[in-house]
């Protein structure tokens, strides 16, 4: 009988001496000035000191320490799998394994496993259980979270080492997002509510990149459906979000047709990178001369000024040599409206 494991907690390394801190301090203050990364470094230094010269209470400073250890760790545990891209699964840990929701995430996590996605899930049970069989578990990630009931590791992602477990939701949610090339919300309760409403409000707000949003329902459930009734009569009849916002995720209830979705969504469109007011917008493949005319009259709205123009890479993005070859769409965009930029991806992947 398989017993369930206890989630993976932080390995604390041995503590440093004083002398062995001095001395690292000493070697990162010696850094070239213009080295970026150790510019950085001497910040976090000195935020530090500042922290101790502010005389803040013990739980402030244990905040901030446990924080910093949650991401570094988790920093590293990801950074071996930066070449992969990563679709973040969010469900119910409470959805059992008879009901179609549940074999539906199994079947989204294995097809788009094939396509050469990893999967990140909450680690725990119900949906995210599934999701962990469907992906197998060389392909997941477990991003669990420290609670009294709920959510123990699953047998999937149990001792595995890309298995964090976090004490804090804003680390762990911060890691979902800046991970994921994509985003799949399966049924669920406040917990899944939450973090997909925090998806869609970083979307909307232009804090994180465009990705895909795919809302997975079984067929013959109502879930979701309900959902954007609700989006559209409560929130843009009222006119607290535009009608583009509605553009930022899409309800399906196939999981070929969601993984097409998200495949669709890379058929052009690469990323994106902000160069002062630029926005540069890497593209997979060139578009033409006439193709470009047609997003100039389709999409004027979300330029600041200037014009939609082609171009190689600017000067700022030569510290990405990997991208260098790619073309480039850059305008002065506005930054108005997150989901017409979303628009203005769907129509450069249909060209």
């Amino acid at each position: 009988m398989n017993v369930p494991s206890r989630p993976q907690q932080l390995r604390p390394r041995p503590s440093l001496s004083k002398e062995e801190i001095l001395h690292q301090i000493g070697t990162m203050l010696g850094g070239p000035e213009d080295d970026l990364h150790v510019a950085l470094m001497k910040e976090l230094l000195t935020g530090v000191l500042k922290l101790h010269d502010a005389h803040l209470d013990l739980l402030d400073v244990k905040i901030v320490n446990r924080a910093v250890k949650e991401l570094r760790h988790a920093f590293g545990v990801f950074r071996g799998y930066r070449d992969r891209q990563k679709v973040s699964i969010f469900g119910s840990a409470r959805t059992p394994s008879d009901d179609p929701n549940y074999h539906l995430a199994y079947r989204f996590a294995q097809a788009i496993v094939q396509q050469g996605f990893m999967v990140i899930t909450g680690g725990a049970d119900g949906i995210m259980r599934a999701a962990q069989e469907g992906a197998g578990r060389e392909n997941s990630f477990g991003v669990n979270i420290m609670l009294p009931f709920e959510q123990g590791p699953n047998q999937t992602i149990a001792d595995d080492a890309k298995l964090i477990t976090f004490k804090y939701f804003f680390t762990r949610k911060l890691m979902f997002q800046k991970e994921a090339n994509a985003i799949a919300l399966f049924p669920g309760g406040f917990g899944t509510h939450d973090e997909g409403f925090e998806i869609l409000t970083l979307a909307q707000t232009g804090k994180s990149d465009p990705q895909p949003i795919v809302c997975l329902q079984a067929p013959g459930c109502d879930y979701w459906d309900d959902w954007s009734a609700f989006i559209t009569r409560q929130l843009l009849h009222r006119k607290l979000i535009n009608e583009e916002d509605l553009s930022l995720f899409t309800i399906m209830d196939s999981p070929d047709a969601a993984v097409s979705h998200i495949l669709t969504f890379y058929r052009r469109y690469h990323s994106i990178r902000f160069v002062g007011r630029q926005l540069v917008m890497r593209l997979q493949s060139p578009i033409s001369g006439e193709q470009l005319e047609q997003t100039r009259e389709l999409f004027s709205d979300l330029l600041a000024d200037g014009q939609f123009e082609l171009r190689g890479p600017l000067d700022e993005e030569l510290d990405e040599p990997a991208l260098r070859d790619l073309p480039r769409l850059v305008f002065n965009f506005n930054r108005r409206s997150a989901g017409r930029l979303r628009q203005l991806i769907d129509h450069l992947n249909r060209l």
